[in-house]
């Protein structure tokens, strides 16, 4: 369980848009009908590799438009060059506040309407608590905490005047199961999902939908790239297995980077807005185990809890 979790760690909406009618000669399913009758215009952080990458490639190749925020213009200059028109590509450090709210702005100023939100962007981090530093914290808080909440608050306003919208944030697992070494991760993933399900009651009725998305292990270049590594303490070698998933030579994660964006991209569609969905058998069984055992312990505090009312 561990080992399927520390792969997990490293992987890692209303239906609106111009109606095209199908051709007359095929018989789509109704899923591809959806799919057909639909454009749609898409921000998305975090573009240049991952969930964020693929996204952004269906999307395009099905004749969506993306803004996509990147800190690196060259990882993605190929699709910028193929999809000239729809591909709306912004460089954005999703820490600096100051830069998402005028990116945002800019964004819905340029842009007649904005249909999904992506929470893309973030970042992984392991290390016992005692191992980590304070500028490790203070970023790892900033890029995947700080900076999704500041987005989701930014296109609000445009997304009710606009008469709805979908957000979809994209979490782990990690934001219902944590394991050691983790902490701020977890930290991060579990305060994110806290925020999504309160202000998914607040803009139901204005018909905004939030999803959180919840992948398990994905072969990404997030596990191999991004993730950062705290100065190791001797003390903590017990819980220093995740050094061994860091290393390709151990074994590749489950999960399907391009089949878990799709499902992403299918989430727009479905009504109401599904609150939450995870990616990955293994996933799925950690975190049913986790809420099982949560609820278990829970069941036994009846006399406890009812021992502190008047």
């Amino acid at each position: 369980m561990f080992k399927f979790w520390l792969s997990a760690v490293l992987c890692c909406a209303l239906s609106v848009g111009t109606p095209v009618a199908a051709p007359a000669d095929t018989q789509p399913s109704v899923e591809e009908s959806k799919m057909q009758t639909t454009h749609r215009t898409w921000f998305i952080t975090g573009v240049s590799s991952g969930f964020g990458l693929e996204m952004t490639k269906q999307l395009l190749e099905r004749g969506d438009t993306v803004i996509g925020t990147v800190r690196n213009k060259d990882k993605v200059k190929e699709l910028t060059a193929r999809y000239p028109q729809t591909f709306d590509l912004v460089v954005l450090d999703v820490t600096d506040l100051q830069a998402v709210h005028r990116t945002i702005e800019d964004m819905f100023k340029r842009h007649e309407r904005v249909d999904v939100i992506v929470n893309n962007a973030g970042y992984g981090l392991f290390g016992a608590a005692e191992e980590l530093d304070e500028t490790e914290i203070q970023k790892i808080l900033a890029t995947n905490l700080t900076a999704p909440i500041m987005i989701v608050h930014d296109c609000l306003p445009y997304l009710r005047r606009q008469g709805g919208g979908r957000i979809i944030q994209v979490s782990s697992y990690g934001g219902q199961v944590a394991y050691p070494s983790n902490s701020l991760y977890h930290a991060t993933k579990f305060g994110v999902e806290g925020f999504c399900e309160s202000v998914a009651q607040e803009v139901a009725k204005f018909n905004i939908g939030i999803t959180i998305v919840e992948p398990g292990g994905a072969r990404t270049e997030f596990r191999y790239g991004s993730a950062r590594v705290a100065k190791l303490m001797p003390e903590y070698d017990h819980v220093h297995g995740f050094l061994k998933m860091l290393d390709p030579k151990n074994g590749l994660a489950p999960g399907d980077p391009v089949r878990m964006a799709s499902r992403m991209i299918e989430s727009v569609d479905l009504e109401p807005a599904p609150l939450r969905q995870v990616y990955g058998s293994q996933a799925l069984k950690a975190t049913i185990e986790r809420l099982q055992q949560r609820l278990a312990d829970y069941q036994t505090q009846t006399e406890l809890a009812a021992s502190t009312d008047f």
